[in-house]
């Protein structure tokens, strides 16, 4: 029978080659299965077997989930349900190109979680970011480099990555840019005129040549800006302008829906706008604005 390792590497190239995830999203999905089959070898006391999946009863399954509840590293109820999302991803994959169903394991359920809201920062300081990214940098085209990824986060809700997944094939922007997002699906972005003024203006500091195979946000040394890079700018603007820990690169992305949100726009084409696959997603972005509308009333009503 096939090795159990020799199948999730298999499930990996899939979710590479043909499903197109993103690094991130692979290198987690490979790391929450590689522990749950780590976990057999020792529960079952061999390497498990394609069979061994195939005949593996909810109680194994439910000793994996309380063994990574246990420990200095135990994990969060959030982890536990990603862990859990992957496995049953892996499954479906078994089942459909391997053969290799479990039915059993759906009687398994994760913990009830309770929906986080969105974080996102309000609209001065979000221009307060800016600013200040601009301001603080030693070198001028590093404080634009640093202004136009924020503007651009900011402007066109996009993910960390795929902001810097941009290369100079796509300048000179237009009123509009296509963006590859998760699973490898293209939307179209609008960007307002300040997103690419900024960066026009950082394109023309930029002492590294912008050809059309190259990152479009560049490192000190020249490589690419990584999304570490990115978030050290951040913890150091937030700390300087005394913003919360939430004041991430992503909350420019929630600061980008929920102010459009306030301003009138439509939840479907905000959802399109962010690429989100369920409507749902998006509409975490209502009760932001809800939450919002309340404290006024609050603050503002006289018998409140």
């Amino acid at each position: 029978m096939t090795a159990a390792v020799e199948l999730l590497q298999h499930w990996i190239a899939h979710l590479r080659d043909e499903r197109r995830f993103a690094d991130n999203s692979l290198d987690a999905y490979q790391r929450d299965v590689a522990a749950v089959l780590g976990f057999l070898t020792q529960h079952l006391g061999s390497e498990p077997s394609a069979r061994d999946l195939a005949e593996l009863e909810p109680r194994d399954l439910r000793a994996y989930l309380a063994h990574r509840r246990q420990g200095d590293d135990a994990l969060s109820d959030r982890s536990i349900s990603r862990a859990l999302a992957a496995i049953r991803s892996f499954y479906r994959y078994l089942e459909r190109r391997h053969g290799v169903a479990n039915a059993r394991l759906a009687l398994v359920r994760g913990p009830r979680l309770k929906r986080s809201l969105p974080r996102p920062v309000s609209e001065a300081s979000a221009r307060d970011l800016i600013a200040e990214a601009q301001d603080q940098a030693n070198e001028d085209w590093i404080g634009a480099r640093d202004a136009a990824l924020l503007t651009l986060l900011y402007a066109a809700g996009l993910r960390i990555s795929e902001a810097l997944s941009l290369t100079g094939a796509d300048l000179p922007l237009s009123e509009t840019l296509r963006i590859v997002g998760k699973g490898g699906k293209e939307r179209i972005v609008p960007l307002i005129a300040p997103a690419r003024e900024a960066i026009s203006h950082y394109v023309q500091l930029c002492p590294y040549a912008l050809t059309e195979d190259a990152p479009l946000f560049r490192a000190v040394r020249g490589g690419a800006l990584s999304p570490r890079m990115a978030q050290a700018l951040m913890e150091r603007l937030r700390a300087h302008l005394g913003l919360p820990s939430s004041a991430t690169p992503h909350a420019l992305r929630h600061s980008f829906a929920t102010h459009l949100l306030a301003n009138g726009g439509d939840l479907r084409a905000i959802q399109e706008l962010l690429g989100h696959e369920s409507l749902s997603t998006t509409q975490a972005y209502t009760s932001v604005e809800a939450q919002k509308i309340l404290q006024l009333y609050r603050r503002a009503h006289p018998r409140a």
